[in-house]
């Protein structure tokens, strides 16, 4: 049997409290005291268990990580990536991440994941944009809290996000400088504050090279960011121009769906019309023609999200800091000067 945190105790005639503070390094403990509880660590072989950590900190050392179950998904896996960011970084500050999904359409009936009832998490990591009858139900619940890729209260939550609008400025200005006039957005979940940022941006650049807007080039009526409603909204878009040359999808998603729908329809990418996604998703590498993007700095997000949890777990803090992480412009082969 391997020996617990009791057995060195008992071995140094010390306190388990004392024993974890020695485990932790902690200033207060004498020299005399410390070197009697290495001495029983040495000769028991004791290695201190994730929960012997905690006891002096009285925290479980758990971080929980959750996500909607249509935001858990291998074929888009934007969100998969951040929560690996934030396990490297868990990792580096002996947290565990505790990985769960919840309904996409959460009410207040539905049970709260179990790590939260049990109060078994020090902190919630929420990726993506999730119902607010469950953001209703956890606030009543005294840990942090940050929110990654959405900010739902920013006056009162901690959140970790891109510069969406930088980033649609982006898309849509290395677009008109490849000559496109007729360019045209489209979008799903419109609400949704990065979704509409990236709009934003797009209409900023219109101004800013003195282009007059057309809101029959704007498609924003899907309610959710995915491949089949890319592929609609394109069908759309096209029944009403025929003249577009270039489009902004709002993700990589709706991006590779209206590409499909081009290619169903004999319009050539992007000898016809160019197209340009934002976020940067790996399977962009396998798309034909591959797809010009805006990188978004997945991993980073997560760490960073798990940097400002760990920093607020061990100074006890709940507050509303932001951490705002740039984009990047990635030009592939589906967008093309003309």
């Amino acid at each position: 049997m391997n020996p617990t945190i009791k057995d060195v105790a008992k071995m140094a005639n010390v306190s388990i409290a004392t024993v974890s503070l020695v485990v932790h390094n902690h200033k207060r403990i004498s020299q005399e005291t410390k070197d009697k509880v290495l001495n029983a660590i040495e000769q028991l072989n004791y290695h201190p268990s994730h929960s012997a950590r905690g006891l002096v900190r009285r925290n479980s050392g758990n971080v929980g990580f959750v996500l909607t179950d249509d935001h858990f998904l291998r074929t888009e896996p934007f969100y998969t990536h951040i929560f690996i960011g934030s396990e490297f970084e868990a990792h580096e500050n002996e947290l565990y991440v505790l990985l769960t999904t919840i309904n996409s359409d959460f009410n207040s009936s539905n049970k709260l994941p179990r790590f939260i009832l049990e109060r078994n998490i020090d902190g919630l990591i929420i990726a993506g944009k999730v119902p607010f009858p469950f953001i209703e139900q956890i606030s009543k619940y005294n840990f942090p809290i940050i929110f990654v890729d959405y900010s739902p209260c920013a006056k009162k939550y901690s959140g970790v996000l891109v510069d969406n609008i930088q980033g649609g400025e982006l898309a849509t200005e290395h677009l008109i400088k490849s000559g496109h006039e007729r360019i045209a957005f489209i979008g799903g979940d419109i609400e949704h504050p990065s979704i509409k940022d990236r709009l934003n941006g797009y209409k900023n650049s219109f101004e800013k090279f003195g282009l007059k807007l057309n809101d029959s080039l704007i498609e924003i009526e899907e309610d959710y960011p995915g491949r089949t409603n890319g592929y609609n909204a394109a069908e759309r878009l096209f029944t009403k121009n025929k003249d577009i040359t270039a489009i902004f999808s709002c993700n990589d998603a709706m991006a590779v769906g209206a590409m499909q729908y081009m290619k169903d329809n004999g319009i050539k990418i992007p000898d016809d019309c160019s197209i340009i996604g934002f976020d940067d998703v790996v399977s962009d590498n396998a798309i034909e023609p591959a797809l010009s993007t805006i990188r978004v700095p997945k991993m980073e997000m997560g760490t960073e999200a798990m940097k400002l949890m760990a920093h607020m777990i061990k100074n006890n803090l709940k507050d509303n800091r932001k951490v705002l992480l740039p984009v990047d412009l990635i030009i592939r082969e589906s967008t093309k000067r003309i």
